[in-house]
Parts: structure tokens; sequence; C-alpha cells
């Protein structure tokens, strides 16, 4: 329908995101099931879609810049389905990439460090768990959702063109403590 009513899209964004929390033994299914379909399943239902309108027309190009987590290389507490979905959303950019590079698509992702979002509303409203937090991130505070623009604009521009299946942290620093 979008491309009926406006044109042929070239970039796709899979920001959509919800996150639970509970200690893994408390976790639901209705809550694992609520996070998996948004973060996991959703972006894989409509990179599919967006790669086939692709595919099907010759010499067309696309990008699809996915936004993982830094939970995509780590355990995380408290997020069984945020932490499982992130890292299948890793494993899907990859996937997708060694499918689709050959034939026109870029897919990559961003991974987030702690951004001030309503998934962290929570942490930083905890000031002992903000303040161990903000203890690890070299940059020493929060991401802002601005943090993440550049990285999204390389990843969609002709800049980056050669690159496939990359997972660009934009976390302050986080994963190289």
């Amino acid at each position: 329908r979008v491309e009926r009513d406006v044109g042929p899209i070239d970039i796709l964004v899979n920001n959509a995101g919800i996150i639970r929390r509970a200690d893994a033994v408390d976790f639901t299914e209705v809550d694992w099931d609520d996070v998996i379909d948004v973060n996991l399943k959703t972006l894989f239902f409509l990179s599919q879609g967006f790669a086939r309108r692709v595919l099907a027309d010759p010499g067309r190009r696309g990008k699809i810049v996915n936004i993982a987590s830094v939970l995509s290389f780590q355990g995380g507490i408290r997020v069984s389905s945020y932490t499982a979905a992130k890292s299948g959303l890793a494993g899907l950019t990859r996937l997708m990439a060694n499918e689709w590079a050959a034939k026109g698509i870029n897919v990559n992702a961003i991974a987030p460090g702690y951004v001030e979002t309503n998934n962290t509303e929570a942490l930083r409203a905890d000031p002992e768990r903000s303040a161990e937090l903000l203890k690890r991130i070299p940059a020493g505070r929060w991401a802002k959702p601005d943090d993440m623009v550049g990285a999204a604009i390389f990843l969609a521009a002709s800049a980056s063109d050669y690159v496939h299946g990359t997972i660009l942290p934009v976390d302050g620093g986080w994963l190289a403590r």
C-alpha cells in the first residue's frame, strides 16, 4: 500500500521493540510471546516483504537497518525474551545479508547501548541500578535517541554500499569494557 501511494521504498528501518522484565524463573509465556512477536517475528516478515518487492524489480537496490541491542552480544538480567529476540535479530541480520547482498540488498544493524527511552525508564528510575550502569559506560552518560541518527544515516546511505551483515554498536563504549 505504501509503495502504491508514495512509490518504491529503498530503505526499511526495523525499529519497533518492547521489553518485559522478570526473573527467568517467573517469566510468563504471554510476556515471552509478546516480545518475540514484536521484536523478532515482525522484523522478519517486514524484511521479507521488503526484500520480495526489491528483488522483483531487476536492478533495484535496498537497505535494511535493524535495531539490535548490546544485549545481542550479552545475556542481560531479567529480560530473557528481549535478549533472545535481540540475539535472534543479530543472527537474522547476518542471514539476510548472506542471502541478499549479491542481489542488491544491504542488511545491517545498529546495536544501541543504554538509551533514554521508555524501555529503560525502570532502570533510570532506580538510582542504584542507574549508577551501576553509568559506571560501566565509558562515555559516562545514557545515550539519547539522537545518538543513533548518524549510524542510521550511514547504514542507509551509499557510503555503506559494501557493508553487509554488520552490527554496529552505538553504546558509549559499553562493549569495549
